[in-house]
């Protein structure tokens, strides 16, 4: 398996973003898909460092999730 060479991009980041199901209906489709970096004194302790604000296009729930510098979803509330 090919190592990462360093953080992910902002295109990765939304990519993994847009590749995660609706955790309410599972669908793929967002109406709205935000994706900014974590300001450093701002990332948690699970090693956020892209945090994703989405709104399911099927059923409007709103989640946030945090992507870690390998691109790894950290968390999904």
């Amino acid at each position: 398996m090919r190592k990462p060479s360093g953080p992910i991009t902002l295109d990765r980041a939304e990519r993994i973003a847009r590749g995660h199901a609706c955790e309410n209906c599972g669908e793929y489709n967002y109406k709205r898909l935000v994706v900014e970096q974590t300001p450093p004194a701002k990332r948690t302790e699970l090693g956020e460092t892209w945090r994703v604000t989405k709104t399911c296009g099927v059923c409007g729930q709103e989640h946030e999730m945090g992507i870690s510098a390998q691109g790894e979803v950290v968390y999904v509330t």
